[in-house]
């Protein structure tokens, strides 16, 4: 091996370009080249090297030259290929594609039958070509000059004693004998007479014998001698006969390589095999009709077990990518083609393949693009981030806006697949705008499966948007008219719970969840209960770690003694509760029995409990707000007259509702001011407002006693205006009433004569007015 470096080191050294790296020798028994793997400096590709030490074997120098000279001018599939060939002073060196010896499979016995016959097939085709064609003698055919190529395809070498009958002085007829391993070999003819009686016989003879010991060698694993080859235990029986006429020892009768591979071939023969017809047919497959492509692809599942994976690679993958793209193979071929794709090495994928799947996503079929995207899962794996952002995606969304709903469908349900390889400015922008339209589509599938592709993408979504987006096209499918759509936002939602805050569950996702439980198809209302529990539970446990109020310390205990001062009682937490206690509680202080007058002018001084009740002329009296303890009203009230006489003697008037009547002559309403009596000013009508932002029911009920501006009551409400006799003189001394219990009595001394005041009835039934209650309540707004 030292001495083979050495003498490539010196022949590049002497100006010879020599673009190959030597490997590691290869057993390559029984011939005169040593075979070595090597790897081309330019690219790195893999390929063979046989060598022949010129100083070491210069008694076959005349067969290593033959070689080479007839490896260059032969030119069939069956026979190895060279690259390029070397002669140097001490060294031969012929670079093939990269070969194994058939030899290795034959001693580990690794070749099935299926295998074994399609071998022999190709080896017998290359004789024949080899015989008939170029009208010559290969004269070395056995195991050790037989290579399998990468693509699995086995090849003819050991071209040492190959010579043309029509030559006169052949190498054959000279140097035969000195070829390896030839002396067990030969047939008996040339055993007894010597090379030179391949001239009274058929040129195949010799190969035909050879022929049959290839084929005994590859059945039975192993090849000693002649005397061997009446075994036929190990041949399949349907070849037998034709071993047999291979291996017989009269050369005129015996079964030529072209007959033998003619019988192989008829209907039911030996050779007539799947993976046969499949070699056969692989190299036009760009020709072939539809039919005739369908049949070829179904007989191409039916032996994927059974071929080389090498063969696949090698041989039918390029055929089937040239369908593809150029032959019109279509998805068929495609998912054939994806198929032998998985048994590639990364490297090997990210040369064959993926320049393809780039390229064909540029074609403008949709049936080609729909099978893309079905099968994406297969090839996502081996696709590299920079080809799917930058070339894959560009072009595949030209599908979320096809015409054609299945193109949208697919185009949407492939975006689960290739979200990993997308970048974050593709997801979060791009991406969500096409979404966004599918989200709309016409058609209820694409809506619902946009909804499902959102849920299942969202760990994908920036941070700062994915709340946002997601609830808007949650709560959006949940008003969808699709069952199917509003089932997947519900499903959605559970799924991605985690992704919103409490606030977000609270304000936005509960809220649009209860419509949900009314659902009139019931696998909503029972999926939107088992989503809302969900919520529900993550809302409840973030309430019970909030603390129990946000205000600070000392505004919390204003707000406790505020709210339970205006409260009707200290129970009552109703939301009407504190209207309700303060109209009550202003009204309940009067208490205590109204006195009638007696007979005569008489002033009564009434009780600070009933003056706070009754419109007396000239009191005035704050109005507090039984909330907030403050004042924020001052209500001038009219002081009741009432004779002095009257109240001296202690009589009661004729008819008790004497006073009344009189407020009611005096004061047009009980709700509103006279405005013929002068009074005392009287502030502006100030509406106040509690600590709580809200009106002051009993302030607003004084500050209206004395509106300017007459308001209609309700209907049933307006009061009856007393008629007064005209006869009846007002007593000329007066009693004011002053605010508080123990008010000062005015008197005067001079009396009046007595006036007699009808019994007056007061009509209680309601009065028909043409009065409405449109301005009930306005200081509330």
């Amino acid at each position: 091996m030292d001495f083979l470096k050495s003498a490539v080191a010196s022949a590049i050294a002497k100006g010879s370009s020599f673009p190959y790296a030597l490997g590691d020798r290869l057993d390559n028994e029984e011939s005169i080249w040593t075979l070595h793997s090597a790897t081309k400096r330019d690219d790195g590709s893999a390929c063979s090297i046989f060598t022949f030490d010129l100083q070491k074997d210069k008694s076959r120098l005349p067969l290593a030259r033959n070689a080479l000279r007839k490896l260059r001018t032969f030119r069939h599939p069956g026979i190895i290929k060279v690259l390029d060939t070397l002669e140097t002073e001490t060294n031969i060196y012929i670079v093939a594609e990269k070969l194994a010896p058939l030899s290795w499979h034959i001693k580990r016995k690794s070749i099935s039958e299926e295998t074994a016959k399609w071998g022999l097939y190709m080896v017998a085709s290359t004789v024949k070509f080899i015989n008939e064609d170029a009208t010559s003698v290969h004269g070395n055919i056995k195991s050790s000059s037989i290579y399998t190529s990468e693509s699995g395809e086995w090849k003819i070498g050991g071209f040492e004693a190959l010579s043309s009958m029509k030559d006169d002085d052949a190498v054959i007829y000279n140097y035969g004998s000195l070829v390896p391993g030839s002396g067990h070999s030969q047939p008996p003819e040339v055993m007894n007479g010597g090379w030179a009686a391949i001239k009274r016989n058929p040129i195949a003879a010799v190969d035909s014998f050879g022929l049959g010991i290839l084929v005994f060698e590859v059945f039975s694993g192993s090849f000693r001698g002649t005397d061997q080859l009446s075994q036929t235990k190990t041949i399949p029986s349907t070849m037998v006969p034709s071993y047999r006429r291979l291996i017989n020892s009269n050369p005129k009768i015996r079964l030529s390589a072209g007959h033998f591979v003619e019988q192989g071939t008829k209907v039911g023969g030996f050779f007539e095999t799947p993976l046969i017809r499949l070699t056969t047919d692989v190299d036009n497959l760009g020709l072939k009709s539809e039919t005739e492509r369908d049949h070829f692809l179904s007989e191409l599942d039916a032996v994927s077990n059974d071929v080389p994976e090498d063969f696949f690679k090698m041989k039918v993958l390029p055929e089937l990518l040239k369908s593809v793209e150029f032959g019109g193979g279509g998805p068929k071929v495609f998912a054939a083609v994806l198929k032998i794709g998985s048994k590639l090495s990364d490297d090997e994928y990210e040369m064959k393949l993926v320049p393809v799947i780039i390229r064909l996503f540029n074609n403008p079929d949709r049936a080609m693009r729909v099978c893309l995207l079905d099968n994406l899962p297969l090839m996502i794996h081996r696709l590299s981030q920079k080809d799917v952002s930058n070339k894959i995606f560009p072009c595949m969304v030209t599908g979320f806006t096809d015409v054609a709903p299945i193109v949208r469908e697919q185009t949407v349900k492939a975006v689960l697949t290739i979200v990993g390889k997308l970048t974050d400015r593709v997801i979060n922008g791009e991406l969500l705008r096409y979404l966004a339209k599918t989200a709309n589509d016409e058609q209820p599938g694409i809506r619902t499966n946009t909804t499902i592709c959102l849920g299942k993408i969202a760990k994908n979504l920036g941070a700062s948007s994915r709340s946002k987006v997601l609830v808007a096209a949650f709560t959006r499918s949940l008003r969808d008219p699709f069952v199917h759509a509003r089932n997947a936002a519900l499903m959605a939602m559970s799924a991605t719970i985690d992704f919103f805050n409490e606030d977000d569950c609270a304000y936005k996702i509960l809220p649009s969840l209860c419509p949900c439980l009314v659902d009139k198809e019931r696998i909503v209302r029972d999926q939107a209960n088992k989503t809302l529990d969900l919520y529900l539970a993550r809302v409840r446990k973030h309430g019970a770690s909030l603390a129990d109020t946000a205000l600070p310390a000392a505004d919390n205990v204003n707000t406790a003694n505020s709210t339970s001062t205006r409260m009707g009682n200290s129970g009552d937490t109703s939301w009407a509760g504190w209207a309700i206690s303060s109209f009550t509680n202003k009204m309940t202080t009067a208490r205590g029995e109204m006195q009638p007058p007696v007979d005569g002018p008489t002033s009564i001084a009434p009780n600070e409990s009933r003056s706070a009740s009754l419109p007396a002329s000239g009191r005035t009296i704050p109005a507090t707000l039984p909330s907030s303890g403050k004042a924020v009203a001052v209500v001038t009230e009219q002081v009741a007259t009432f004779t002095d006489s009257a109240l001296l003697d202690g009589q009661q008037p004729d008819d008790a509702f004497e006073a009344w009547g009189d407020l009611g002559e005096e004061d047009d309403s009980f709700f509103d001011a006279p405005t013929s009596r002068k009074r005392s000013p009287e502030p502006r009508n100030n509406t106040k407002y509690d600590d709580e932002g809200e009106p002051d029911f009993a302030g607003w009920l004084a500050a209206q006693s004395q509106a300017k501006s007459k308001k209609p009551l309700p209907k049933g409400l307006t009061k009856v205006a007393n008629t007064r006799p005209s006869n009846v003189d007002r007593p000329t001394s007066t009693h004011t009433i002053g605010p508080g219990v123990g008010a000062k009595k005015l008197l005067n001394t001079t009396s009046k004569p007595k006036v007699t005041v009808p019994v007056k009835k007061i009509d209680t039934k309601p009065q028909e007015t043409e009065s409405t209650d449109d301005g009930w309540g306005d200081d509330w707004d």
